[in-house]
């Protein structure tokens, strides 16, 4: 039977790539094309829309893992979107990629029935994304649902993480070198991989033994964490959840 802080550590991978695949879809694409916007631009005014229509410096509180010159560039970059009609569009898509990319797979409903009690009774303390996110509707078929339910606990788990790499007084992209990432749309990558796709300039100066220590600590504190917001599911229920989001070997 699967512990809470099992779970967390479990299903972290597959809710990471799922929850967040479609952010780099070619349902997100048809955004950029309809409207005009480029790739970051769309993403920053879609997925941090849910923060209203704020200054810069509001996103980039939250968007902690991006140089805040890039944040500032994309935020505003898209305002001719206003943020409440981008969050419709970005969360359409999500629920699109989900119909495409899960439509198949019987085991939508009972993940977002399982999802559902763990997104609802979390505490949104530090993760104003994961708060945002879990005030916006959600579609009534299950694959669609099960991907937005997983796209709202991954932005419990990212500003819990992001909290934890601040405590642990490492600079984001210190942590961002010195771990490699597979809870990512990109699927497993390095950690210069992932600060080149957040746009960090080069070169890239190689994290020491007690960076990369540190780091290894806020990946466990963060499973701590999350183990709270898994405690809402019974052992038994936790391991069905891990076992349904096994995609992999399922679809």
């Amino acid at each position: 039977m699967a512990h809470p802080r099992t779970t967390a550590a479990r299903v972290k991978t597959p809710i990471g790539q799922f929850g967040g695949g479609w952010m780099i879809s070619r349902e997100v694409k048809a955004i950029c094309d309809e409207y005009g916007l480029g790739p970051r631009e769309a993403y920053f005014r879609g997925r941090c829309g849910v923060l209203g229509e704020c200054a810069a410096d509001v996103v980039t509180s939250v968007a902690v893992f991006f140089p805040p010159e890039h944040v500032e560039a994309s935020w505003n970059g898209g305002r001719e979107l206003a943020a409440d009609r981008a969050v419709e569009l970005y969360a359409a898509a999500c629920q699109e990629w989900g119909r495409r990319k899960l439509g198949g797979y019987e085991g939508c409903a009972r993940i977002a029935e399982l999802l559902e009690p763990v997104v609802e009774q979390a505490s949104p303390v530090g993760a104003p994304l994961f708060a945002g996110w879990r005030a916006v509707p959600l579609p009534g078929d299950p694959p669609a649902r099960a991907v937005q339910l997983m796209h709202v606990v991954r932005e419990l788990r990212g500003g819990l993480h992001a909290n934890a790499v601040i405590a642990a007084g490492l600079h984001p992209l210190e942590a961002t070198l010195a771990a490699e990432h597979d809870a990512l749309p990109l699927g497993r990558s390095s950690g210069e991989d992932v600060a080149r796709f957040f746009t960090w300039p080069e070169p890239y100066e190689r994290p020491g033994p007690e960076v990369v220590k540190r780091r290894a600590a806020v990946e466990e504190n963060t499973d701590d964490l999350m183990a709270e917001v898994f405690s809402v599911l019974t052992d038994a229920e936790s391991d069905e959840l891990i076992e349904l989001l096994r995609f992999g070997d399922a679809r």
